[in-house]
């Protein structure tokens, strides 16, 4: 597999306060890779600062090997290639489900309006959400608003899918339903990067799992080396106080 995404030295401040130390990883096309860690770890940063909605502090990030954050790069360009599902569903009130997976299709993508819908109807029947396509967000639940927002993004036919914890603002019977959808997506070969505290669901669905503690990664590796056999005491320190919780 490619190496789609580099990162390289990447570092993040706010004021004096060093969110992201040093950050090297990379992602390759296809992977499903998962962050997990400690609120304030700097999980959400990191993935924020890999879709440009935080500017990086230094060093590189690199996309099919060129580097985002040179001053010739074409922003939206990338951003076209990138798909985020937040915490919030970011979904628009006022429109209904369907045109709120077509608008961006018709604006960015430049597709028809006929398309656009095709292609929507088509990921909205993915997440179980097509016969609520002329619904209101207001009409939904927390989960299937969440099914609509991963619909949404599907639809603008990203090289990469970022997953900002999409299921901590829901009711716990509405979490299933969403890591369903995205466990189904995870087997589409499409490369996702999902920051999660569903340790069971990170466990199941990843190529390769991060483990990531004050600002840097920690621990790297595959499900079992990290969920099973961790090599670093705070991983393993981490991984019991999460368990203990549940």
């Amino acid at each position: 597999m490619n190496e789609l995404i580099q990162i390289r030295h990447l570092q993040k401040s706010f004021g004096n306060h060093a969110v992201l130390k040093d950050i090297n990883l990379s992602v390759k096309d296809g992977e499903v890779l998962t962050i997990i860690g400690s609120s304030g770890s700097g999980k959400s940063t990191l993935l924020r600062c890999i879709n440009l909605l935080e500017t990086p502090t230094g060093g590189e990030i690199l996309f099919r090997g060129d580097n985002i954050l040179s001053d010739d790069y074409s922003l939206p360009a990338y951003r076209a290639h990138v798909g985020m599902v937040f915490q919030q569903f970011n979904l628009f009130e006022n429109h209904n489900v369907l045109t709120n997976c077509t608008v961006g299709q018709v604006k960015v993508l430049k597709r028809s309006r006929e398309e656009a819908e095709k292609i929507a109807l088509e990921n909205l029947d993915k997440v179980g959400m097509k016969q609520f396509a002329s619904a209101k967000p207001s009409q939904l639940s927390g989960g299937q608003k969440q099914r609509v927002a991963i619909a949404r993004a599907i639809s603008m036919d990203p090289d990469v899918m970022l997953f900002d914890e999409p299921t901590s603002a829901l009711d716990p019977e509405m979490v299933g339903e969403v890591l369903k959808t995205m466990r189904s997506l995870a087997h589409t070969g499409l490369t996702m990067i999902i920051v999660t505290h569903e340790m069971k669901f990170a466990e199941d669905v990843s190529d390769r799992v991060i483990f990531m503690d004050q600002g840097v990664v920690a621990e790297e590796g595959t499900p079992e080396e990290i969920f099973h056999h961790p090599k670093e005491e705070r991983t393993n320190i981490f991984l019991q106080r999460i368990l203990e919780d549940k």
